[in-house]
């Protein structure tokens, strides 16, 4: 997606709402379809696809099989999917340490720092952990249904 205007990071509980009708599903679905028309580029951690899978299984909503198809349309959106090392993985421990967060939360928070990306997340406490200069490259989606 080399034209894509826009370099977005979600997170799962960002990509959980694509599959799960729940609060701040629409701006998920938002941000979906801005990937899917080209306009925007998704990254994220490898991590993502577990995180996603797990909550998905846990929330009781689907059989096996239909989890299995969801792992299938993740993986066909074919996002760039980063590995936690090098730079990157010194970058995320330096957050997780700075912003007193899981080192799962900090990938996500330290790649859109990194790439100048805005991150998209649905998890409110995360959003009150951080600190400058993450907390700028952070969007809490849950924000706008408050209001």
């Amino acid at each position: 997606m080399t034209n894509a205007t826009e370099r977005i990071v979600v997170d799962a509980s960002v990509l959980v709402k694509w599959f799960v009708d729940e609060e701040g599903s629409e701006e998920a679905l938002r941000i979906r379809r801005k990937y899917v028309e080209g306009e925007a580029e998704i990254i994220a951690p490898e991590l993502i696809v577990f995180e996603a899978l797990n909550t998905l299984r846990y929330k009781g909503l689907f059989t096996a099989q239909e989890v299995k198809r969801i792992s299938e349309a993740i993986d066909a959106y074919a996002f760039d999917l980063r590995a936690l090392r090098g730079q990157y993985a010194a970058h995320a421990l330096d957050a997780a340490y700075e912003n007193d967060i899981t080192l799962y939360d900090a990938s996500y928070v330290s790649l859109a720092s990194l790439e100048g990306a805005q991150m998209y997340t649905a998890d409110r406490k995360l959003v009150g952990k951080l600190h400058e200069p993450y907390r700028r490259c952070v969007k809490d989606i849950l924000e706008d249904t408050q209001n």
